[in-house]
């Protein structure tokens, strides 16, 4: 009963500042994060009432299952953006743009705070500098996708973002890895060569190879259903088996062997997409099934964020420091990769700031980052400060700079009673 009862609760948190969110013409995703703190253990959950809301941060980590499944169905979805006929116009734009933003972000946030580690080594040390330039590479793609989709976002920088949102968090992981095996190195005067290159090669070769394989497995067998609730229920299938499967983690001749959900899932859209002759229809059938499922993500995830670290006066200062660095990086990094493939204008001026989001890849980072000890404590705060502040207003600039290019029209879309969002109450 407490935890139907806590779910029912979170999702109408949501719902209901959903509208609110509307009147102040707001993305849904923050109206869903705000209702996720509401009902965490900082405002409802504090009054330690089962049921009630979320009363401490292990009762959120209890449904952390729900978060992963559709992390999965996010990263499935975004597999549709890699379709062939696509890629033939923009392929190449996505590859250098996701590639070259990432690193450039990740060296100008890795400037910024090894300045700032010389100015305060007693609260920034070396290794949490640079570490946390790797995490800065990283972007929320489940935010963004759910501003793309709300407000059915159409157009040449909505083309480009979503394959440059699943490629930075490839590039991410492989960066993140070489930075943690040189502030390992810098920790123990040790460096070792399998965990800061091999196994971060190892994690993405095998996370697309998996997903491929997935995916050709899945097609394979929808075909031998023809109802479209069978399909679907299939859908749905496999992409639980595939997160299912992604979280195996094994050690082979000392090569410690895992994969990431996200490439996975990613992988096993992309194969569906592109090897299906039914699967455009079946993917919008697929995302409005998991409406229900992201909105209660975002509520959790809201629930996760972590207030107490506005405590600790420097962990703000840093924390500061490293957002705007990243803001710089990303909206610079892309600018100036997009200006050299002879993206258009928009792309060029708005691309960056779509990217800006930042979530649930970088806190796994941050997670990752707790075998470093009490360095790895500075890189989790600093990270769950700047995604606190980035989760709230990310996806309101992200709608910003689609609607300034021209993606997001004016007029909006219909509502069920076939009226227009953008419409007086009046004229009902």
């Amino acid at each position: 009963m407490q935890i139907l009862l806590s779910l029912s609760i979170a999702m109408l948190a949501g719902l209901m500042l959903s509208r609110v969110a509307k009147l102040l013409k707001l993305p849904a995703v923050t109206a869903y994060l705000v209702a996720g703190i509401f009902v965490g253990p900082y405002v409802l959950g504090g009054f330690g009432v089962k049921g009630l809301g979320f009363i401490n941060m292990a009762d959120v980590d209890s449904y952390s299952l729900i978060c992963d499944v559709a992390l999965g169905f996010i990263a499935f979805s975004i597999g549709n953006e890699f379709r062939l006929s696509q890629l033939k116009k923009t392929g190449k734009q996505a590859t250098v743009i996701g590639i070259f933003q990432a690193v450039i972000t990740t060296l100008i946030v890795d400037a910024a705070l090894i300045g700032l580690h010389f100015l305060i080594p007693d609260k920034l040390p070396l290794s949490a500098a640079i570490v946390l330039g790797a995490i800065a590479s990283a972007t929320a793609p489940a935010a963004t996708l759910m501003v793309v989709r709300q407000y059915k976002a159409k157009g040449e920088l909505t083309d480009v973002l979503l394959p440059v949102v699943a490629l930075d968090d490839a590039v991410g992981l492989m960066l993140f890895a070489v930075s943690f095996g040189v502030a390992k190195a810098l920790m123990s005067g040790k460096i070792d060569l399998i965990s800061v290159v091999v196994e971060p090669l190892l994690e993405v070769v095998l996370s697309l190879g998996l997903g491929a394989a997935m995916g050709v497995v899945f097609t394979f067998i929808e075909r031998f259903f023809h109802s479209n609730s069978k399909r679907l229920s299939m859908s749905v299938c496999f992409v639980f088996l595939t997160v299912a499967l992604s979280m195996l983690k094994f050690e082979i001749f000392g090569i410690h062997i895992a994969f990431s959900s996200l490439l996975v899932c990613m992988m096993l859209g992309s194969v569906f997409c592109n090897i299906c002759d039914f699967s455009e229809e079946l993917m919008e059938r697929v995302d409005r099934w998991t409406s229900p499922l992201f909105m209660l993500f975002f509520v959790i995830s809201g629930a996760e964020l972590e207030l107490s670290v506005f405590k600790d006066f420097m962990v703000v200062i840093i924390g500061l420091v490293y957002i705007l660095s990243r803001c710089v990086g990303k909206y610079y990094g892309a600018g100036i990769s997009a200006r050299a493939v002879k993206a258009s204008p928009n792309i060029v001026k708005y691309l960056g700031i779509t990217l800006w989001p930042q979530a649930g890849v970088a806190l796994g980072m941050a997670i990752k980052s707790a075998e470093l000890g009490e360095v790895g404590t500075v890189i989790a705060n600093i990270t769950l400060f700047s995604v606190l502040v980035y989760e709230l207003l990310g996806p309101s600039f992200t709608k910003w700079a689609l609607t300034k290019s021209g993606d997001i029209k004016p007029e909006g879309k219909k509502s069920s009673r076939g009226t227009l969002h953008n419409e007086p109450a009046s004229s009902k």
